[in-house]
């Protein structure tokens, strides 16, 4: 899943979606090139203006905040686990993530979200790893454990672009603290895609300028919004390259790096 993304946008005036355009605030930080999603920080996100045309930028927390939680303690204990009154320990929910496919069925979390507050997450870049078993030398057989490779992932001559969102308004009720916070919608994993995230065989949903468009500045129904959650962006405009395995401790966490024993992706 869509845990690590980048927000490299030094030299950026302005983030243009068709005729709107909205200007980038100089004071926020716009050379990131590595967010993890467990940092729970905040993103720089496109959402719709109210009571007008056009669409704004937000500063938004990664991870989807439900109503239900109350305060900022209920939160974290939902981000990191807990033990109940009996002792047994409850894991975390993990909640930087939509599932395309299933945002709008009934009772979801993400389904209000999905039907009016849909937003768009820009990305210079995003990060995932591939699994690869090692054959064992002695019996020929693939080991039980797989290699993991990290992978850079961005798009062919394009600065940024957009992965679609939903976001969420949240106020803890003791203090008064007000949040929006967000996650990314994934979807299935167009072929390229596949042979590098293999293990899940999922992406964030990229869209197009004509797509990102209509999921932030359209009035699509849920059947238009089912068919634009399953969208795949072509895997010909794809750039992609592996990187050092402690990528997440490096400065330039995007450095190009070769491993002798990984097969390469097979391309159509």
């Amino acid at each position: 899943m869509c845990y690590y993304n980048g927000q490299a946008l030094q030299g950026q005036q302005e983030i243009r979606l068709k005729q709107f355009e909205a200007k980038l605030n100089l004071s926020e930080n716009l050379g990131r090139p590595l967010i993890s999603g467990f940092d729970y920080g905040e993103s720089i996100v496109l959402k719709r203006k109210v009571n007008e045309e056009g669409f704004e930028i937000a500063m938004m927390e990664w991870g989807f905040i439900p109503q239900y939680l109350t305060t900022r303690a209920e939160v974290a204990k939902m981000r990191t686990g807990y033990k109940d009154k009996t002792g047994k320990f409850k894991p975390p929910m993990v909640m930087l993530n939509a599932v395309g496919e299933e945002i709008l069925m009934p009772g979801k979390i993400f389904r209000d979200a999905a039907l009016t507050r849909r937003c768009l997450i820009v990305s210079t870049g995003f990060y995932e790893w591939r699994h690869v078993y090692p054959v064992n030398k002695r019996t020929g057989q693939p080991l039980k454990t797989a290699k993991k490779y990290p992978y850079f992932i961005s798009l062919k001559e394009s600065p940024y672009f957009f992965m679609a969102g939903v976001w969420q308004p949240w106020t803890d009720r003791d203090t008064g603290e007000y949040v929006e916070s967000f996650a990314i919608v994934t979807t299935g994993a167009n072929s390229l895609m596949a042979q590098i995230h293999n293990s899940k065989r999922r992406m964030p949903l990229l869209l197009d300028e004509a797509h990102a468009f209509e999921w932030l500045l359209g009035d699509p129904d849920e059947k238009r919004l089912q068919e634009i959650v399953r969208y795949q962006y072509p895997e010909a405009l794809f750039e992609y390259h592996t990187i050092p395995a402690n990528f997440r401790e490096l400065p330039e966490p995007r450095a190009p790096f070769e491993y002798a024993d990984l097969p390469p992706i097979a391309l159509a």
